[in-house]
């Protein structure tokens, strides 16, 4: 009996055993098979993955928020951003612009309606360069000055491209029909001066003047110095010559007057003696070619040896 109890207790056990080993997963490694590790990230390594991911998700949101805050202040459109335009005739831009760098462009053209300003706190320069990337003009418009550089400067009327001013290295030529210089101190001459005519405005004086030096008048065909309304004066300090070489000079007027003539001395004259005063005179001319009064008488009182030609 105990035997058979025993032996019944042993089979329970055994087979209590078996189901429990059966329900569990088996961890044995069979003989002949590779190990089985598990598959995964576990720790530390699982909680760094998700706060990268996070981080990465808030970076794109934030990058994303920027963006859009970007496109609305500039302004960003289909056609161009801000007050730039982008269209098939080329670039427009509307208000005030500033840049900062070169600008490169072909053509710059304000609207029908609106003059075209450049400015700059210093000054403003155009250059034109040739195809190997050399000046060949430059326009500079600064607080002080206006300066041109180039090999031929012009200004053309607006109407027909008349030449109204051109410069160069050889010559300056205005082809106005008027030059006019209003300054008070009128116009400064450091050499010649080549002209066709000089005349006054109206109702004003001409004067020509050469202060510390001489004035020269030449023409191959002649001077002609008119005054129709006015008075002709020439004024020197020393001597004024009127030379001809090969004609004469001829003065044509109702009345000459030579004020300021010396008075020649009569030798034949007595002295002491009185007589009425001496209102009569002729006009005598040394060798030399000064001219000097002589009193009138029944002859020529003129005499190469008067005190005006042997002092002169």
């Amino acid at each position: 009996m105990d035997r058979t109890t025993s032996l019944d207790i042993e089979a329970l056990k055994m087979t209590q055993e078996q189901y429990i080993l059966a329900s569990q997963p088996n961890n044995l490694q069979r003989p002949g098979s590779a190990p089985a590790y598990p598959v995964g990230i576990y720790g530390w390594r699982k909680r760094c993955l998700y706060f990268f991911v996070l981080l990465l998700l808030v970076i794109m949101i934030v990058n994303l928020a920027l963006t859009i805050w970007i496109l609305k202040v500039m302004n960003f459109t289909v056609d161009g951003m801000g007050s730039l335009r982008v269209s098939k005739h080329g670039i427009r831009l509307e208000g005030i612009s500033e840049f900062l760098f070169p600008l490169y462009v072909k053509e710059i053209h304000s609207r029908k309606d609106s003059p075209l300003i450049l400015q700059s706190d210093r000054n403003v320069t155009v250059n034109a360069r040739n195809e190997l990337g050399q000046l060949t003009g430059q326009l500079t418009v600064g607080s002080e000055a206006v300066e041109a550089q180039c090999q031929r400067f012009e200004v053309r009327s607006n109407e027909d491209g008349k030449i109204l001013f051109s410069a160069d290295e050889e010559e300056v030529s205005i082809g106005a029909e008027k030059l006019r210089v209003t300054g008070t101190e009128g116009a400064v001459f450091g050499h010649s001066v080549e002209t066709p005519h000089i005349r006054a405005e109206p109702f004003q004086d001409l004067r020509l003047e050469s202060p510390t030096r001489t004035l020269t008048m030449e023409a191959p065909k002649g001077v002609e110095i008119s005054a129709d309304a006015g008075d002709f004066k020439a004024t020197c300090r020393k001597e004024m010559q009127l030379q001809s070489t090969e004609g004469e000079i001829f003065l044509n007027a109702n009345t000459i007057r030579l004020g300021n003539l010396p008075h020649g001395s009569f030798a034949t004259s007595s002295p002491g003696s009185t007589g009425p005063k001496q209102t009569v005179y002729e006009l005598c001319v040394c060798p030399n070619g000064k001219l000097y009064l002589s009193p009138a008488g029944m002859g020529s009182t003129c005499q190469s040896t008067s005190n005006v030609c042997l002092w002169s």
